[in-house]
């Protein structure tokens, strides 16, 4: 289905003004005629008066139906005993068809995201449509950007672990004829395709840095994580959304990782993971550094001959040394005030 842009509509205000000129000219006929049957003059030419008069203040309010209001970044679909007229675009005020209706499946459709009505219109509009009266202003597309905050969902990394992840997007339509047309719903249709594209990537990558994962499908192992690489991982969420919704006439504009977590079953089993890794990280640091500082004592040692050490000396100062760089707490020295040997 291809998009169709009417032009050429924004005579609204004129067909305003003569719609009502008309209407006031029937109810002048009207009255006319009344007035020439309660005097009996030219009977027939005051019954066909008083008929055509009456006809047009009971049909007169028909061609009111095709003035048509668009505000900036609002899309009409119109169609004609089902087959599908145009899209007007354009902020302004129209004059259409007054057969045409407006078509707009996703217009009852609330989901968590920016530009949909509040608690109080949400009540109205389905007051409205239990009442059979929804009006065309429902009807309207927005070509706005809106954000769809998705809900967190509980996903598998590519090592099993649980994780709880959210993301926003940003989308809008560009083509109102297949949004309209192409899908039942384009709203729940994004929404659906949303949670499918954060499965598929999340699937991929784990949440920390793990040897031997390949994230990028070259078959070398890399660096990539959820944590770690979450400008790539939304990048890739993005392209995939938008590969889907293509045919739906959406643009998908940014996606964003608004939330990631390990899932609360594993969380604290992870939090420790990640503290003795970090312990271990300080100490191979801590003992790297006293090797360094105890090889440069023995070297300065020598160089100066300040005492003569021999190597159970050595090994003996080589430990104290060691203990006390590499210990959790504060050395207590013990002086010994006797002959070294």
């Amino acid at each position: 289905m291809q998009e169709k842009i009417l032009k050429g509509k924004k005579n609204g205000l004129a067909m305003l003004f003569l719609i009502l000129l008309v209407y006031a000219a029937g109810i002048g006929i009207f009255a006319a005629g009344c007035v020439m049957a309660e005097a009996g003059t030219l009977m027939p030419l005051a019954v066909a008066m008083i008929v055509i008069g009456g006809l047009w203040m009971a049909l007169g309010w028909l061609p009111l139906c095709g003035l048509k209001v668009l505000k900036p970044q609002e899309a009409l679909v119109l169609t004609l005993f089902g087959n599908y007229v145009g899209t007007l675009k354009e902020e302004g005020f129209y004059y259409v068809n007054p057969f045409c209706t407006a078509v707009n499946p996703a217009a009852k459709t609330r989901l968590n995201q920016s530009g949909d009505v509040n608690d109080a219109g949400k009540m109205l509009m389905n007051a409205a449509a239990q009442a059979g009266t929804v009006e065309a202003t429902g009807k309207r597309i927005s070509l706005k950007i809106m954000t769809l905050n998705n809900n967190r969902q509980k996903i598998n990394d590519c090592l099993g672990n649980p994780v709880e992840i959210g993301i926003a997007v940003m989308w809008r339509v560009v083509d109102t004829a297949k949004a309209v047309f192409e899908v039942d719903n384009y709203k729940e249709y994004l929404s659906l395709q949303c949670d499918s594209a954060l499965r598929n990537i999340v699937r991929i990558y784990p949440y920390d840095v793990a040897p031997g994962v390949d994230t990028t499908g070259d078959g070398i192992a890399d660096e990539g994580s959820l944590r770690g690489s979450s400008e790539v991982v939304a990048e890739r969420i993005r392209n995939e959304i938008q590969s889907k919704v293509a045919d739906a006439g959406l643009e998908i504009l940014e996606a964003r990782i608004t939330y990631l977590a390990y899932a609360p079953e594993i969380a604290a089993v992870m939090l420790q993971r990640q503290q003795a890794s970090a312990i271990i990280d300080a100490r191979k640091m801590i003992v790297e550094g006293a090797v360094g500082m105890v090889e440069m004592a023995l070297e300065r040692l020598d160089e100066k001959h300040t005492v003569e050490l021999d190597d159970e000396r050595k090994a003996a100062m080589v430990s104290n040394l060691l203990v006390v760089l590499c210990g959790n707490h504060d050395a207590q020295p013990v002086v010994n005030s006797g002959s070294l040997y």
